[in-house]
Parts: C-alpha cells; structure tokens; sequence
C-alpha cells in the first residue's frame, strides 16, 4: 500500500463533494474550466480511474519479457555453428543461418532487440506510475488540509447551497487536474518516445543466391 492507497478514503469523500458542487456550476472564467475540457472527467472520477494504476505488474511483465531472451540466446548458440555442408546447399544453408541469426538478435529491429525494448517500455510505464502515484498522492494530501476543503465540506453539509463552496470546489479541481493533466503528458511522452522501438520485427534477408537443387558435399 503506497500513500495514494492510504489517502484514497477522505480523498475520494473530498472530491465527490468536490464533483457534486461543480455539477452545479463553477465561476465563469476559472482556471478549472480547460482543464475539465481537457480531461472530460470530473476530480473525482479521474482519481478514481487512477487508482486502478499500480506498478507492481508493469514491473512483472518487463522481468517476464527479458526471460523470454534466454530461448532466443539458446537459439542463436545452435546456429552460430556453420556446420559442416559444402558445395551450393552449404551456401545456402549459411546464407540461411545467417540471416535468421540476423533476425533472431543483431540490432535493435531484430526479435531480441525488439523485446528489450518491449521489457524497457514496461519498467518506464511502471516508474511513471509509481510517479505519477506519489504525484497525485501530494496534491490530495494538500488539498485535504486546505481551507478550501473546509468550505466545500460546509457548502456539501445538509442545508447548505452548493454555490457558496463553487469557488473552494473549483480552486481544489484545479490543483488536482493539474497534476493529473502532467501525469498524462508523461504517459503520451513515453508513448511517443518508445513507439518506433515497439514496432513489428520484419525478415531481412541476407543478399546472393538461393539453393535450388544441385550437388551436396559434406565434408
């Protein structure tokens, strides 16, 4: 259990009152307003979607992968040896070896290359989240012992009217989305950064002739 697990009751019990208060309606021209656009979720509800994010199983999943590798290393060990066939079918088939061994692990667009960096873009999503947890963990630890919580706990209190806390609910708002809006930036950054990495590891082939046939000598 990280902080934002340990905040996520009172947090979620401040920003539903939050959420109930600016349904009603915020000041016009507050700061709130592009952010709710932007988001299209109210603090509430976005804190909730983002409690569900946790880094332990990006983690698992980045280890999983680079297990993976070690097949691919035992492959690549069977096939450095270029055997003993000569003639136009030992060309062939060290053409063949070769170029497999080319595809299976040499550069960052072989299948090897390509699961490190399936593995890398694994453990950067799961230290952003972990990030980004203590991030929103922050500003829902600031806003609980805010002023402004006081007067949207009041403006939510029965009997009360909502519009006598819209200011409070929309200044708290903002400080969370705010720091919700930097933690998705994060994640569309890494998205971009590791894209070209990700992408479909495709045959390629060495040059020169094929084996069709012909006469086979060992030896």
């Amino acid at each position: 259990m990280d902080p934002l697990d340990r905040l996520a009751e009172p947090g979620l019990d401040l920003l539903a009152r939050v959420d109930t208060l600016l349904a009603a309606g915020a000041p016009e021209g507050h700061p709130v307003w592009p952010l709710l656009r932007r988001m299209q979720l109210l603090p509430g509800e976005a804190v909730r979607a983002f409690l569900d994010l946790h880094p332990a199983p990006l983690a698992t999943a980045g280890h999983a992968v680079r297990r993976l590798i070690r097949g691919y290393d035992d492959a690549c060990a069977a096939l450095t040896d270029p055997g003993v066939w000569s003639g136009p079918a030992g060309s062939s088939y060290d053409e063949a070896r070769t170029a497999l061994l080319r595809h299976l692990d040499e550069g960052p667009e072989s299948l090897v290359g390509r699961l490190e960096s399936t593995a890398g873009y694994a453990d950067a999503l799961a230290d952003w989240v972990e990030g980004s947890r203590w991030a929103v963990a922050r500003v829902l630890a600031e806003v609980l012992g805010s002023t402004e919580a006081v007067r949207v706990r009041a403006a939510t209190a029965p009997g009360a009217g909502p519009a006598v806390g819209s200011g409070a609910a929309a200044e708290i708002a903002t400080r969370v989305l705010s720091v919700l809006g930097v933690a998705y930036d994060g994640a569309e950054t890494l998205l971009r950064q590791w894209t070209p990495s990700l992408a479909e590891s495709t045959w390629r082939s060495t040059s020169g002739p094929s084996y069709h046939g012909g006469p086979l000598r060992i030896g």
